[in-house]
């Protein structure tokens, strides 16, 4: 997911890494099948910004590495 460009979409499918940072994005409603679409990246790269199901989220790059998407 951290690879999007702003206005791209697609379908979360997984989500790896450390489990307390899986745990903590499925909290944040980033769970398998979410359709998510970048709307901005911060100007220094880092957090970038997302919508999903009808909000808005800012998510560290790193966070956004381990969101494995296919296209929406």
């Amino acid at each position: 997911m951290a690879s999007l460009k702003p206005g791209d979409r697609g379908r979360i499918t997984a989500l790896l890494g450390e489990p307390s940072v899986r745990h903590r994005l499925l909290e944040l409603g980033l769970t398998r099948g979410t359709i998510v679409e970048m709307i901005r990246v911060a100007p220094l790269g880092d957090p970038i910004e997302l919508q999903l199901r009808g909000y808005r989220l800012s998510v560290r790059k790193a966070e956004a590495g381990v969101v494995l998407l296919e296209s929406a």
